[in-house]
């Protein structure tokens, strides 16, 4: 006879596991986030304001097609991902340079957005965890979060690396360093896994963006002087490359169950 457990339905989870490649093409995805906005916008001569009216309407798009999938589907998710960071870095380079923002209170003030995203939907749904995610309003907050996360780190990056004038180098590793840290917490302290994900989450695009400004900017400015293409490029290649990968490897679709979403 079936224990009670294994007889529960499975459920399809929306999301991934998190795994050394979810990492991977994360920190690879927000860096190309930096830089293929500052292509886009300066380099092809688009400006802020067409450039991210032009990647808010791919980005929905593209999360319509995630939404529609109804499960976790490499190419889909990644692919709202990688359009997500590219607009959440627009919306915090809109506010600082077309509407005068300062950092510092476009820090805060992301800051505030996500944590009133966090309330909200453990208010809804009694949990923040990303295993089960397989309802359209656990999926809409997941979203939402994530918007606020790239747009609080790239807000949060610059700030450090310009205006308290650490440099990109240096921003890099200083936030390499806390995440270093929380990771230590997590496994050797037994920090709570949800506070250390989301924590780790917000703090890898800081130090995605640092590290594409590191490499694009030219070397006057402080950078490696690759370019906006070069880098863009690069990225953009290791993350298809994972994302065949883990589609060719045929991972586990995450699962959860009733009991387990409740």
């Amino acid at each position: 006879m079936q224990s009670q457990s294994n007889s529960a339905p499975a459920i399809l989870n929306r999301v991934p596991q998190v795994t050394a490649e979810f990492w991977l093409i994360k920190l690879m995805a927000v860096t190309m986030g930096e830089t293929a906005a500052d292509y886009l916008a300066v380099n092809m001569g688009l400006g802020l304001t067409a450039t991210s009216l032009i990647m808010t309407a791919v980005l929905a798009l593209a999360l319509v097609l995630q939404f529609a999938r109804k499960r976790y589907v490499p190419w889909a998710y990644w692919l709202a991902v990688v359009l997500i960071s590219v607009v959440g870095t627009l919306v915090t380079d809109n506010l600082v340079d077309n509407f005068g923002v300062a950092l510092q209170t476009t820090t805060i003030a992301f800051t505030v957005l996500l944590a009133a995203t966090f309330a909200a939907w453990y208010w809804s749904e009694r949990t923040l965890s990303i295993h089960s995610i397989f309802t359209f309003r656990r999926e809409a907050f997941y979203w939402l979060a994530i918007l606020f996360t790239f747009a609080l780190g790239t807000a949060a990056g610059d700030l450090v690396a310009e205006v308290f004038d650490f440099g990109y180098l240096t921003t890099g590793v200083l936030f390499g360093v806390i995440i270093a840290a929380i990771a230590a917490a997590y496994y050797g302290a037994r920090l709570n896994p949800i506070l250390a994900f989301w924590l780790a989450y917000i703090l890898t695009r800081p130090l995605g963006a640092s590290l594409g400004d590191l490499l694009s900017q030219p070397l006057e400015y402080g950078g490696l002087g690759f370019g906006t293409i070069v880098t863009s490029a690069l990225f953009l290649a290791t993350i298809s490359a994972t994302v065949v990968y883990m589609t060719v490897r045929h991972e586990p679709e995450p699962r959860t169950t009733a009991r387990e979403s409740s």
